[in-house]
Formats: C-alpha cells, sequence, structure tokens
C-alpha cells in the first residue's frame, strides 16, 4: 500500500459511514482516527458497526471533530467543480473538509470510505483514499447535467434538480475522464483475525 506519511510522519485515518458499515474495525490500526460528528448519527444503533464504533469513541480510539466553516466552504468549491454536489449528503463534506483541515494542520489523512462520490472529490483535493469493499474509482470523473427530455444541458452547479424548460429531473454524465494521478490503497491493512484487538486484550 502507497504510503500517506508526510515529512512529519503523523498519518490520520478519516473514517466515513461507508466504511464502518462495510466492517472496518478502528482497533484494527495504530494510526490517528477521526470522524465527524454526523457520522456517528448514520449508524443503526445496537448494530455490530455501532458497538463497534461506541466503544471506539469512548475508549478515545476514534475522535469526534467538526471541521471549521472555512474547510467546509472550500470543499463544497471542490464539489461544485465536480459535479458532485447533489450526492453528497452534508455528512460526506464533513468527513472531506475534516480531511482538508488535518491536512493543513500538519496530517496525512486517508479517507476510509466506499462512497463514490466523496472518492472522486478527494481525488480532486488530492487527499488518499482506501475502499473497504468495492475496488475505488480509477477515474476523476467531472460532470455535466443535463434534461433527458429536452437535452437541455446545464452547469455541474446548476442548483436546481429539475429542467427550467420542461420539468423533467435531472440527470448527469461525465464531462471529462481524468486518470487519478496518485494510486489510492486498497484496502487498509488490519490486525489478521487471530490477533486480537486492543478491545479484546483488555478484556479480564
Amino acid at each position: 500500500m502507497k504510503s500517506s506519511l508526510n515529512k512529519t510522519g503523523r498519518r490520520a485515518i478519516v473514517i466515513d459511514t461507508s466504511a464502518l458499515i462495510a466492517g472496518f474495525d478502528p482497533f484494527s490500526i495504530n494510526e490517528e482516527q477521526y470522524t465527524a460528528p454526523n457520522v456517528r448519527d448514520e449508524i443503526t444503533e445496537h448494530t455490530m458497526p455501532w458497538l463497534r464504533f461506541k466503544t471506539a469513541m469512548e475508549s478515545g480510539k476514534v475522535r469526534i471533530k467538526k471541521p471549521q466553516k472555512t474547510f467546509l466552504e472550500r470543499t463544497k468549491v471542490f464539489a461544485s467543480a465536480m459535479g458532485d454536489s447533489f450526492f453528497l449528503s452534508e455528512t460526506d463534506l464533513q468527513v472531506l473538509a475534516l480531511a482538508l483541515e488535518l491536512r493543513t494542520d500538519g496530517y496525512s489523512p486517508l479517507i476510509a470510505t466506499d462512497d463514490y462520490s466523496i472518492q472522486n472529490v478527494a481525488s480532486e483535493m488530492n487527499i488518499e483514499f482506501a475502499p473497504l469493499s468495492n475496488f475505488g474509482i480509477r477515474r476523476r470523473l467531472q460532470w455535466i447535467r443535463y434534461c433527458p427530455g429536452c437535452h437541455r444541458r446545464y452547469p455541474a452547479n446548476y442548483k436546481s434538480p429539475r429542467c427550467q424548460v420542461c420539468g423533467t429531473r435531472l440527470k448527469r454524465k461525465p464531462l471529462k475522464r481524468n486518470r487519478v494521478n496518485h494510486k489510492a490503497p486498497q484496502i487498509i491493512k488490519q490486525r489478521p483475525k487471530h490477533e486480537p484487538s486492543q478491545a479484546q486484550e483488555q478484556k479480564p
């Protein structure tokens, strides 16, 4: 896996909801780990991902950090430019903004996510990502929105979900396909299943 360590040697994993649902275990790696406040609200209570995440938060293994507004606004500019704004939730934007803020603070952030729109925008922001249950994007896509009814085109940041001429709900298609410059890690290296996690080691 390509190293994402910078000159200070500080790497930080930013966890998205999709990674937790895919089975990511925060206790399986040693790097510092962060996530956005909204991620906590997207996980169904009393499920295995919820129990694992709850334990990780309570033990301090995962830190909840709300990104500053400045970084959230910068992230929205990237998302709008790529045409992914309509496909990113507020939680997704928080995750991306948090990674951007951590990079400014001297970390080399890596987003653990299976969400293609997050991966697409992260690539444009030159932030590494690691998919858990899929292969990740191979090309960075810049989108254009269009009306399937009257074929009118709209810019990627057009705010309405419907065509202003005929009222048909808009769709999107790639305007440009650029190869992802860096080789995104395909997985986050975790301990072998037979090796106990920190949570298991703490049990009496």
